[in-house]
């Protein structure tokens, strides 16, 4: 079994190629969407998050109302370290259960956002990194998620610097141009990474 993290900052493209991956055979395990699992309703997840932040972050419906907690944590580090600390140990468990279930020649990628700034980079055999300049990315999150300009700089702000990203990467995958371009990258990195 091939072990490659997959990360990049908000913006860069990283779900992009994650999905090219899935496509050409490799086993993904993503760490967002497991994140979003681990704190549906009925969950310990977000019962440990109501506790710390309250009962506001919660919709009528009873699911959690991922803007407002965002618009608390992003811009306030003790709150995203409260969050991340109640989140983090639930979706490592969970990518640990789903990495047993993968085929033993399998490659298996962990789209993994917060891989840097949770200093994760010795878990893997390899680390890609997608990357894109933060002009690019801030571009992209007003485009494609609607985010206003002091939104979208927040969230760049919570992350990782791209530099410190880059100094993990054992390859980089740059995602500035077009479709075409990446996927003719991630074609390359996947014979590459079929190598090993």
């Amino acid at each position: 079994m091939l072990k490659v993290g997959l990360t990049g900052g908000i913006g860069s493209g990283k779900s992009e190629v994650s999905k090219r991956l899935a496509a050409v055979g490799a086993v993904v395990i993503d760490a967002d969407k497991i994140a979003r699992e681990v704190v549906e309703p009925g969950t310990p997840g977000l019962t440990e998050i109501v506790e710390a932040f309250g009962e506001d972050i919660l919709r009528p419906d009873g699911t959690l109302d991922r803007e407002r907690l965002g618009s608390i944590v992003f811009g306030d580090a003790a709150k995203l370290k409260i969050l991340n600390g109640i989140v983090h140990p639930k979706v490592g468990a969970r990518m640990q259960e789903l990495q047993q279930t993968a085929p033993a020649d399998a490659i298996v990628v962990y789209d993994v956002p917060l891989l840097a700034e949770n200093n994760l980079a010795g878990l893997y055999d390899v680390v890609i990194v997608v990357d894109a300049s933060d002009e690019i990315r801030l571009e992209r999150l007003r485009k494609f998620r609607d985010m206003n300009e002091s939104e979208a700089r927040a969230r760049l702000a919570a992350q990782a610097a791209r530099e410190d990203r880059l100094k993990i990467a054992d390859i980089v995958i740059g995602n500035e141009g077009t479709l075409d371009d990446l996927d003719g990258r991630v074609a390359e990195v996947w014979a590459g990474l079929r190598a090993r």
